[in-house]
């Protein structure tokens, strides 16, 4: 087969717009931020978003590999893969990973009960001695885990929370406020009869990388060169806009 001059220069040129491809783990079941899609044949939400945009900046092409949690923590801790995403900081992980500077992104972290409930404005300090449930593998501050006069009900998913909360099976749920909001909207069998009635915090959320694979700190660094990036040019707020009007969440 014969290339013309066009056609060769074309074909490397595609070839070098991304001189590096990276695998990051993602969460595959934390929607509407980061979870497969439909036909199981990727990711999709805010974060494998932000995530793309920010490594293309600087010349690095993203796929990823779509996990449970907690395997998605395991894997970077152990340095089978680089990276994942969608993690906080807690005093519990802080030392495990390597963490860039600028946050991904940012999620109240909400109480949720019973819409017949007379309860509003909750802080962990009304928690105690109620039973709440928390997802299994996923990170929580210190000020709700650390509390030992908390009574602690583990689920293995968001959903299940709300499930319990529904049969009367705990008190309260702890889920992040947009993924628990648009389960609730979408389940009839939830819509009007759960809500929320406090906030335990606002969590930030980050990237966290690798300290025991040999990309883990470079990574990290230009996964941060690449954040900077998009905030200075207004990639970030297009990405957040877009997020916000796909899920209806213009007026948060």
């Amino acid at each position: 087969m014969r290339l013309t001059g066009l056609c060769f220069a074309s074909i490397l040129l595609s070839a070098s717009l991304y001189a590096e491809t990276v695998i990051i783990n993602a969460e595959d079941d934390w929607a509407p931020f980061s979870s497969m899609t439909r036909n199981k044949q990727g990711i999709e939400g805010l974060s494998p978003s932000l995530v793309s945009a920010a490594f293309h900046t600087q010349g690095i092409e993203v796929k990823f590999n779509p996990v449970p949690f907690a395997r998605c923590l395991y894997e970077v801790e152990r340095g089978k893969a680089v990276a994942c995403f969608d993690t906080s900081i807690t005093e519990e992980n802080k030392n495990k990973y390597i963490w860039h500077k600028t946050p991904l992104f940012e999620e109240g972290l909400s109480i949720f009960a019973l819409s017949d409930s007379k309860d509003k404005n909750l802080t962990v300090k009304d928690l105690e001695g109620k039973t709440v449930s928390i997802t299994h593998g996923y990170s929580y501050p210190n000020v709700l885990m650390d509390n030992k006069k908390i009574i602690r009900d583990e689920s293995p998913f968001d959903d299940t929370q709300l499930k319990k909360i529904l049969l009367k099976r705990v008190q309260y749920g702890v889920i992040n406020t947009t993924p628990g909001t648009l389960m609730i909207n979408a389940n009839r069998n939830y819509k009007g009869k759960i809500k929320i009635v406090g906030l335990v915090e606002t969590s930030v959320f980050y990237l966290n990388f690798s300290k025991s694979h040999k990309d883990g700190q470079r990574m990290a660094d230009i996964f941060e060169k690449g954040m900077q990036e998009i905030k200075t040019n207004g990639t970030y707020k297009k990405i957040e806009r877009d997020f916000k009007e796909k899920n209806g969440l213009n007026n948060q």
